[in-house]
């Protein structure tokens, strides 16, 4: 069975290998084929819910369509990421804008925390960054798929050889790398669980959230600069926003809303680009059930 899994896996890296041949918008068109595909046969559960809980004031039609925006959005990301993996750097490279620099600029050789959300073009985002800057770092989370961490990894480091830190690495390593000065992006939109977390509203509803950001930036003196991705109909483009200024506070909780009420707002200009298919509310308060099983 495992070799029939392993056999499997580099199948897929081979059609992702021959997909990359082919002309971007071919690749685009087939992903969001595919997206369609997978909202009807894939997680379109979770991001229904997700949506029924963020939007109640959406009809279910509404939900509906934005629900499969979303995956056809997702699906041409997922498609596109054969270009960064196995086409030549500058074929990647010209896919992607990056709007703001002179805020990363009037930070070089300072630590700074980017605030990147998951919004689908995230990856390829980062793979920008890490070519601009290449003392970059990222945490990095090791899949259980052999084939398929070697092929994520080798797409995260073939643009600016980025450090990867693991999460099991712990704090103290992220707050070195920090103070070593350069670009470290952080992506904080997401339920790990109760611990090192506070339950804060997320359009209303409480999401376990983490605190990490605010006590990275205190503890290695760093600026707090947001950097979002947007999906194009020419390729991506990295948005940088200013530095956030008296950040962060002497209030953890306070911190971390503005942390999550950001995000809303970028979520609100491109609903369709966000990672719906995260159980983003998986972890409830005492009491609350989990939202997402089956009853």
């Amino acid at each position: 069975m495992h070799a029939l899994r392993r056999l499997g896996s580099w199948l897929g890296v081979a059609i992702l290998w021959l997909l990359h041949l082919l002309p971007n918008r071919a690749i685009a068109a087939l992903g969001r084929a595919l997206g369609g595909f997978l909202y009807r046969f894939g997680r379109g559960r979770v991001a229904r819910i997700n949506l029924a809980m963020c939007f109640p004031q959406m009809s279910e039609g509404e939900r509906h369509a934005l629900g499969l925006a979303h995956f056809r959005s997702l699906g041409r990301a997922l498609a596109e990421q054969c270009i960064f993996w196995f086409a030549p750097v500058e074929r990647g490279l010209a896919m992607v804008k990056v709007v703001g620099t002179e805020h990363f600029e009037a930070l070089r050789g300072k630590p700074v925390i980017v605030l990147s959300p998951h919004f689908v073009g995230l990856n390829i985002g980062g793979v920008k960054l890490a070519h601009m800057y290449p003392n970059s770092a990222s945490i990095y989370s090791r899949q259980k798929n052999p084939v398929l961490d070697r092929l994520l990894l080798h797409g995260r480091v073939r643009f600016g050889s980025p450090r990867m830190l693991s999460r099991q690495d712990g704090m103290l390593a992220i707050v070195r790398t920090l103070r070593e000065g350069g670009l470290f992006l952080f992506l904080p939109d997401m339920d790990f669980g109760a611990r090192d977390a506070t339950f804060v509203p997320f359009f209303g509803v409480p999401a376990a959230t983490v605190t990490a950001m605010p006590r990275l930036a205190k503890l290695a003196r760093a600026t707090v600069v947001p950097a979002v991705t947007r999906q194009t109909d020419e390729g991506y483009e990295v948005m940088v926003y200013p530095p956030w200024e008296d950040y962060p506070t002497h209030d953890v909780e306070a911190d971390v809303r503005r942390m999550n009420a950001f995000i809303e707002d970028r979520v609100r200009e491109m609903p369709e680009q966000y990672f719906w298919v995260h159980k983003r509310f998986k972890t409830r308060p005492p009491g609350e059930p989990n939202p997402y099983r089956k009853t």
